[in-house]
């Protein structure tokens, strides 16, 4: 009984993680994404010098980029294991499908005692004939 209570409730986190995930990494993508088009803003005259200002900006871009892939990349990582997690735990799905083997199987099985014993029949019924004919034989 514990131990049917204690799945319900990890699969509970396990989906909370995955949302957790997947709302951290858009919202990680969404920051980066509107601080890169800041930085796309009109220059003012500062005491940085222009090509000092514009060094700063472009890494700042390419860290920021970064972040964006790695969230997406975070993104298909969390796609993937959703994908598994549904393949592994798919119970009722996976005992149809054994199901559906199995009765198949079964079929195959009656089908196939049902060739054997019409052939052990007719093997009988030669051996009986052959018989009969060997000791009717006067060639014994």
């Amino acid at each position: 009984m514990a131990q049917q209570k204690a799945l319900p409730q990890s699969k509970e986190a396990l989906l909370k993680s995955y949302n957790k995930r997947l709302k951290d990494d858009v919202k990680s993508m969404l920051d980066n994404f509107t601080e890169i088009v800041k930085l796309a803003r009109v220059e003012e005259e500062t005491q940085v010098f222009r090509v000092t200002e514009c060094e700063q900006d472009q890494y700042e871009m390419h860290v920021r980029a970064a972040n964006m892939v790695r969230a997406g990349e975070s993104l298909t990582k969390l796609v993937s294991d959703i994908k598994q997690y549904l393949i592994l735990n798919d119970f009722p799905s996976v005992n149809e499908a054994i199901t559906r083997n199995s009765q198949l199987f079964q079929e195959m099985q009656v089908e196939c005692d049902n060739k054997l014993m019409a052939l052990r029949d007719d093997m009988a019924a030669d051996l009986y004939e052959l018989e009969e004919e060997y000791y009717s034989s006067t060639y014994k």
